[in-house]
């Protein structure tokens, strides 16, 4: 039977208990309930309501101990960077939803013109000039000709 590489389990899916846990983010496992109590990680639970740590909430521990003891910041200081880092990404994902729309809308656009050009091409009647035209200009030298437009008065 072949054996199955870390990278095969879903990042998100709870297989650490709390000590595994607590050891692989270099913590306490009183720590890992604090931090849990804070709100600041949710581990899955079995059906026997064990704490199951995933490597994602691994990695946040990891990164909760790199803000708290390299940057100095307390816990609520924490939450707000997760509160900012979670806000920045959805507007990332918006952002690409919002340029995948508009490169659409572009292209449609693109062909629009493309369709209208095609369409005025078909219109178009070659320019005659006037000594080739079929109506000849006046008699008296004067190039320009005048309509009289009566318009209904109100």
């Amino acid at each position: 039977m072949a054996r199955r590489d870390d990278n095969d389990v879903d990042s998100g899916r709870g297989v650490y208990m709390i000590s595994v846990a607590a050891e692989l983010a270099g913590m306490h496992p009183q720590t890992l309930r604090i931090y849990e109590a804070k709100g600041l990680i949710t581990p899955k639970r079995s059906p026997k309501n064990t704490r199951l740590y995933s490597r994602e909430d691994v990695e946040r521990l990891r990164r909760i101990q790199e803000l708290t003891t390299e940057l100095g910041m307390n816990l609520a200081g924490v939450e707000a960077v997760f509160e900012l880092e979670e806000e920045l990404a959805r507007i990332k994902r918006r952002m690409r939803n919002m340029e995948k729309q508009a490169e659409r809308i572009r292209a449609e656009l693109e062909r629009e013109v493309e369709r209208v050009r095609r369409s005025f091409k078909a219109e178009l009647v070659p320019y005659e000039p006037p000594e080739r035209a079929l109506i000849p200009p006046p008699a008296d030298g004067d190039k320009t000709v005048r309509i009289r437009i009566q318009r209904p008065r109100s």
